[in-house]
């Protein structure tokens, strides 16, 4: 019964080609959501799961033993296999959670020093510009003491002309105005959990990009005006290495298969709200779930067997 608990720590490898299909097939806001959805769920049950795992080697120490009032073994199934995953998940879980402070850390320094080079400069609204000429705009989420804001480099603003000017600061409002920055750090927080997870990192930043172009293009009401605002400013930063330093919660108009971003401009958008990639990430997720929850209620039974207690009687 242990492998109830290891079903949802193999199902996330089942995400990456689902989550591609997602945003190639769905509306980009609705996959955006979906996979960010799926991505949070999915990792939390890792979580959860490697949680539970550790219990059996726990219970093996004699003062946690003692606490938890066994006069028996828990019998969670064979020795070597439970006490063997349950060794794993101890080490999967302390790199998970050493990874992820480590990423956090950095993260949160990189939002301070975004912030520290926009403070005290002029803007017009929520849009400020950096006198800086490698070619770079992106969305930066305010901080505790920080409003959102517009970041613009005056090297990106020589890069294109008005009109794309307009439509490239039309795609970066976008970002803001749909808190693509939650669904960035949701899917950037799941990474840290599992390595399949992260391979859907790129999807979810693909997905957030996709959004803000559509509604970019609405707004200027040209889609190969839009395509040609994001491909020219696309080569701009490529050329000059601009970006590098940003904050993966900073959405920029640069970001992503900046290619498949263009090709999706120059023809009609997806408007389907459900494909087949997306309920079978349903499937996925609910399995994983329903999964983590039976492996959780069974252990916890040969617990209170342990403790003498006869909990299905």
């Amino acid at each position: 019964m242990i492998t109830l608990l290891l079903i949802p720590l193999l199902l996330p490898w089942a995400l990456p080609p689902l989550a591609r299909r997602t945003v190639d097939r769905v509306r980009p806001d609705i996959a955006l959501a979906a996979v960010t959805a799926a991505t949070a769920a999915l990792a939390l049950g890792v979580v959860a799961c490697l949680g539970v795992l550790l219990l059996p080697l726990a219970l093996h120490l004699p003062l946690v033993a003692g606490l938890a009032e066994l006069i028996h073994p828990v019998q969670a199934g064979p020795p070597a296999l439970t006490l063997g995953a349950s060794a794993l998940a101890a080490a999967a879980l302390a790199v998970a959670v050493t990874v992820g402070a480590r990423g956090a850390v950095a993260e949160a320094a990189r939002l301070r020093r975004a912030h520290a080079r926009v403070a005290g400069l002029p803007e017009s609204d929520g849009l400020c510009v950096l006198d800086d000429d490698r070619p770079d705009a992106f969305a930066l989420p305010g901080g505790p003491r920080g409003a959102d804001r517009i970041v613009v480099t005056a090297g990106m603003l020589r890069a294109l002309d008005v009109r794309e000017r307009e439509a490239l600061l039309g795609h970066e409002r976008a970002h803001l105005a749909a808190r693509h920055h939650l669904f960035l750090a949701a899917a950037q927080l799941a990474g840290w959990c599992h390595p399949a997870l992260a391979a859907v990192v790129p999807d979810v930043s693909y997905a957030a990009e996709r959004a803000a172009d559509e509604v970019a293009a609405r707004a200027c009401g040209d889609r190969r005006l839009a395509a040609r605002a994001v491909g020219r400013a696309a080569l701009a930063a490529t050329s000059r290495d601009a970006g590098s330093r940003r904050p993966a919660v900073a959405a920029g108009g640069t970001t992503g298969p900046v290619p498949a971003r263009v090709r999706a401009l120059l023809v009609q958008s997806p408007v389907r709200r459900i494909a087949l990639p997306l309920l079978v990430m349903l499937l996925v997720c609910t399995t994983a779930g329903a999964s983590s929850l039976a492996g959780a209620v069974w252990l916890h039974g040969e617990v209170e067997i342990a403790q003498g207690e006869h909990p299905w009687d």
